[in-house]
Order: C-alpha cells, then structure tokens, then sequence
C-alpha cells in the first residue's frame, strides 16, 4: 500500500489556504470595482437630477430674433401620460402665444385620437388662447391622420390644412373589451366576484353582459359623442356639409375632408408659414422631454437594474 509522505499533510492544507486567500484577494478587488462603478452612476445620476432641476435644455422657452411662425406638435395617442398630453401641448401652446414676436401659431397634428378628456382641455385652452391673442391665428396643420380626439383639438382652429392624403375625421366614441365566458367555461374557471353595489362589476370581462349594463355604456357614449359633435359644429360653423354619414365615425382622404367641410384647404407647415401667415422663420414651441430628464431616467433604471444583478451575483439572475 502507497504510503503518505510527511509532508503530505502539510502540503494539502498550503494549498487550501492559498486558493482561500485567493478568492479572498479577487473578492475584495470586485468589491472595489463595483464601489467605482457605484460612485459613477451615483454621480451621473445626481448631475442629471440637477440639470432636471435648473431645466438645462429645455425646449419651449426660445425666443426668435424676429417676426416668425410658432410650431406646437401634436403627435401620438393623445393621453396624460403621453407626449401628446394636454400638459405638454397646452405648455407649447401658451408660450407660443406669448412670444411677442409670434405672427400666427401652426399646430402640426398627426394622432389617431386618443382620450376625450385630454382632448376637450386642448380644444377649451385653444379657444382661450385665440380670445386672449385675438391678433394672432391659429392653424391646424394635418400630416398622416388626423382623427377622432385629434380632430376634436383641430375643430378649435382657425382654419384646418391637410395633405390630399390625409386621413380625416372619425367623429365618433368607442369604448372597446373582450368576453372570456366562452373560454373560462371550457377551461372549467369559475368567476367569483363579490361586489358592494350592484353595478360595482360594471362590464366584468369574465362575466356574461349584463343586457342593463350595455345599455348604460351606450348613453355614457352617446353622451360624449353628443360633445363631441357639438365642438365640432361650433368649431366648423357654416363651412361643415352635415350628412348622416358625417359624425358616424368613418374617416375620408384630405381632399375629401375638403369637400365636406371638414378641412379648408391643402398646406403643410412651410406652405402656411409662408403663404399664408407671412412668416416664412418657423420656430419650435413643442416641449419635448430634455436630455437631463431622459439621463435621469436611464440612469435610475440602470442603476435599479445593477443592484438587482448584484445582489443575485452568484446565483440566479431575473432576466
């Protein structure tokens, strides 16, 4: 039988100790490492709250030189927590209204709609504007769509232009969902809703339409379509050809929209700035989120993100 030296044992134990103070040495190194790493984005992160803070880079506030044509955008779904929110474009618009050098204001529309809250307050605050600045119009300009919610906002303009194709209209309400009682039951699931109120459940998507409650959904939305068609009316005026078509929902090309009433005439912003408005400099009043605000943001969720790796380190990761 193989016998062990004297030495062996001695041997054996070196080795544990060096491969123990190893890892000891290579802990403590990734330890520093993330410590920089740590400072670097704490750092960053600070600098970017502070640019937040003091509003560095901010659009909205630029004044021209001279006399020129103002540009609020309206882009996207229309919702508060959108670029197209009524903070935002509102923001936009009364800056624009208040630089002394403003000639007319172009509101540059490309949105499918979105909520008729946001909407109506956009409308009501561009009346507001043009009954304050009397002197200074406001043009709805239409790029790709221009419908439902957006066309609500551009029925307060002045006078609406579009492309010939353009798409216009959609003055309409939905309220949409799903029903899952077909699958549910096949899948044997049974609902259990307990509710104080009758009506607390209202439009459950996992229980049968109540007949009693559609019918109540359909006059909530007659009741905002009826709004809508009179923001329109009052906005359009005599220059709207009503037809029983016309507030049913259906949306037409520009041209078409022309011809109903619903558009006045073809432009873009340049052509309106320049033919129309006399003001061929067009300046940007949109707001739009600030390369501080954006760092901050990117900044926390990567910070969030590395702690969340560092403290899985060694073992699973959340991906």
């Amino acid at each position: 039988m193989a016998e062990m030296g004297p030495d062996s044992g001695e041997g054996w134990e070196r080795k544990v100790l060096e491969k123990v103070a190893l890892a000891a040495i290579v802990e403590q190194r990734a330890a520093r490492r993330w410590g920089v790493v740590f400072k670097l984005l704490l750092l960053v992160y600070l600098f970017a709250v502070l640019f937040v803070g003091i509003g560095w880079i901010k659009h909205g506030d630029y004044k021209s030189p001279g006399k020129h044509t103002a540009l609020v955008e309206l882009r996207g779904v229309i919702a508060a927590d959108s670029k197209a929110s009524a903070d935002n474009v509102t923001t936009g618009l009364q800056a624009a209204f208040k630089d002394s050098n403003t000639q007319g204001v172009v509101l540059r529309i490309n949105s499918p709609g979105g909520s008729p809250v946001q909407a109506g307050y956009i409308n009501d605050e561009i009346r507001r504007l043009r009954g304050q600045y009397p002197n200074i119009p406001l043009y709805a300009v239409v790029e790709d769509i221009c419908a439902s919610g957006g066309y609500y906002v551009a029925a307060a303009a002045d006078r609406i232009y579009v492309d010939k194709a353009s798409v216009v209209g959609s003055i309409g309400v939905v309220m949409d969902g799903f029903g899952f009682t077909g699958t549910m039951e096949k899948l044997g699931v049974e609902r259990r809703a307990i509710t104080a109120g009758e009506n607390k459940a209202f439009l459950d998507p996992f229980s049968p339409l109540n007949p009693a409650h559609k019918e109540f959904a359909e006059k909530m939305l007659g009741e905002i379509h009826q709004q809508f068609i009179s923001v329109v009316r009052n906005g359009r005026g005599k220059r709207l050809k009503e037809s029983p078509e016309i507030f049913s929902g259906l949306v037409w090309v520009g041209q078409k929209s022309i011809e109903l009433g619903l558009a006045d005439a073809l432009g873009s912003v340049d052509s309106v700035a320049r033919d129309v408005i006399k003001a061929e400099d067009v300046v940007d009043f949109t707001v739009h989120e600030n390369i501080a605000e954006r760092v901050a943001r990117k900044f926390g969720a990567a910070m969030a993100e590395t702690l969340l790796k560092v403290s899985t380190a060694g073992g699973a990761q959340l991906r």
